[in-house]
């Protein structure tokens, strides 16, 4: 048997419209604080949340993603072991798949929907992937 293309769900992205609050409610209330935070220059427009066993919430603060939507939940995404086999395949059904790009994060990445567009985005983290380095750094934003 062929190792899973998909190991586990990655990480779920929300919008926030309140930045600070919500930080302060996984901090305070859930017990979470940020694993690191994204920064455009010297603005805060988003954090990450470490849920342990490789298992994370992206949250931006609403209008600063590259996105815009009126929904809370912006994508699911989901961890691949191998992310050119995982385009490969996915290319193989007929399915439009972006090209795997290295994020600002230093994990790779690709994005596709789902028949509903639903956005997936597909994860291969690398060595130098930040949701495994220290806490408290801040990835710059390039977008």
């Amino acid at each position: 048997m062929t190792a899973p293309l998909v190991r586990q769900v990655a990480h779920t992205c929300i919008f926030a419209r309140d930045l600070d609050a919500v930080e302060a409610f996984y901090r305070d209330v859930i017990g979470i604080a940020p694993k690191f935070t994204f920064m455009r220059g010297r603005d805060k427009i988003g954090f990450y949340l470490d849920f342990g066993n490789r298992t994370f919430i992206e949250v931006f603060k609403k209008g600063e993603s590259r996105f815009e939507e009126s929904n809370q939940i912006n994508h699911i995404c989901l961890e691949t072991e191998d992310i050119d086999a995982f385009i490969a395949h996915v290319r193989g059904k007929g399915v439009d798949i972006t090209a795997k790009k290295l994020g600002v994060d230093g994990t790779w990445q690709a994005w596709l929907a789902d028949p509903s567009g639903v956005k997936l985005e597909i994860f291969q983290y690398t060595p130098q992937s930040m949701q495994f380095g220290p806490d408290g750094l801040e990835c710059q934003v390039d977008w």
